[in-house]
């Protein structure tokens, strides 16, 4: 199914390309994985990370928490960051196609 966004105006969405990417996670091509949605690649640790800690304070029942994740900067330094990767990959020429989805 496409993305709604994609097929409403022909623009690529921060998210686009973010299934085949982890398709192609799953059969441990990184490379082809980095080229479908960099970002999403780029924040996979993160994640992992705050999944991890949830399963951790399931499992033994504690209340650890990662400072990071409740900082108003993380937040909105990664809100900026998402915004541009929107921009920067819908702008038609190079470096900036390199963002983009590839087919």
């Amino acid at each position: 199914m496409p993305c709604p966004f994609k097929y409403a105006t022909g623009y690529h969405c921060p998210g686009c390309g973010s299934q085949r990417a982890i398709h192609q996670l799953l059969h441990l091509n990184i490379g082809a994985a980095f080229r479908l949605n960099p970002l999403l690649i780029l924040s996979l640790p993160l994640l992992f990370m705050g999944l991890g800690i949830k399963v951790w304070n399931y499992i033994f029942e504690t209340k650890h928490r990662v400072k990071l994740f409740y900082s108003n900067l993380f937040i909105y330094t990664f809100f900026i960051i998402t915004i541009l990767f929107w921009v920067l990959r819908n702008i038609p020429f190079y470096p900036f196609n390199l963002l983009a989805p590839t087919e």
